[in-house]
């Protein structure tokens, strides 16, 4: 089956997020010798590559707030646009406690680098790589394998998920340990999709409920990852047959 619009977009976005990270490390190994550990100080020698990542996560963050072709399924259901009527009115959203682990596991997890960072362990620049590998990682559960998915949540798939818009405040949460008005502005704009996402959850259950809302029905789906992600499986269960296979074949 071929890419669907949705799709490339994820891939586009890996390709380039990936390349914001690998640039983010060499900076800072450069900043390193530099002795350079201050995220101001970093900021301050590389203007160009920081401004350059504030400027492309700020203008995702953006778009997210309004209703796209691009995005996926599992961002849209939110907006009314995107609210179509099954008839039913047996709202089911299962997950809520669900959600309630991934926060606290997540925070429990980021309040770890946090505390690192105040005793002097790591400092500003780790913070800040941390978070662009978060970025990187966000559309690898998109596209390949989503850990959240398959230990909490257990939805069918992204377009489902109740945590969706949760991504850039999980992505951006180590960056509130560092004192800088960039970091702290995608922190800002981060959490603030988050709480709309939240306040809509409440005021609008019937959007992102598959029982009330048929957009997020299998056959409205424009995004179609299950497909390319069965498509993956298969070709690693194949890969691994015939390891094997030639692995035996040499054992005799």
């Amino acid at each position: 089956m071929r890419l669907t619009p949705v799709s490339v977009m994820h891939y586009v976005k890996l390709v380039y997020r990936a390349a914001l990270f690998l640039a983010a490390i060499v900076f800072y190994v450069f900043g390193r010798t530099e002795n350079l550990s201050s995220f101001s100080e970093l900021l301050k020698s590389f203007p160009v590559i920081f401004a350059v990542i504030w400027l492309v996560f700020a203008v995702e963050i953006l778009f997210r707030f309004f209703p796209s072709r691009l995005e996926s399924p599992g961002c849209q259901k939110q907006f009314a646009a995107n609210y179509v009527k099954t008839g039913k009115v047996d709202i089911s959203i299962q997950d809520n406690n669900a959600a309630v682990l991934v926060a606290l596991v997540w925070i429990g997890f980021n309040a770890v680098f946090g505390a690192l960072k105040v005793f002097g362990v790591i400092d500003d620049g780790i913070l800040l790589l941390i978070a662009c590998a978060y970025s990187v990682c966000d559309m690898i559960c998109i596209l390949f394998f989503c850990p959240f998915q398959t230990l909490f949540l257990k939805n069918k798939c992204c377009s489902s998920c109740r945590i969706y818009n949760w991504d850039y405040a999980m992505m951006f949460t180590p960056m509130v340990f560092v004192k800088s008005i960039y970091a702290w502005s995608l922190v800002a704009l981060s959490f603030g999709l988050l709480l709309r996402w939240e306040i809509t959850i409440y005021k609008h259950p019937e959007r992102f409920s598959e029982a009330t809302n048929d957009y997020l029905n299998c056959r409205s789906c424009t995004e179609k990852l299950c497909t390319h992600k069965k498509q993956l499986h298969s070709l690693w269960k194949h890969i691994a047959e015939f390891t094997a296979e030639r692995v035996r074949k040499l054992k005799k």
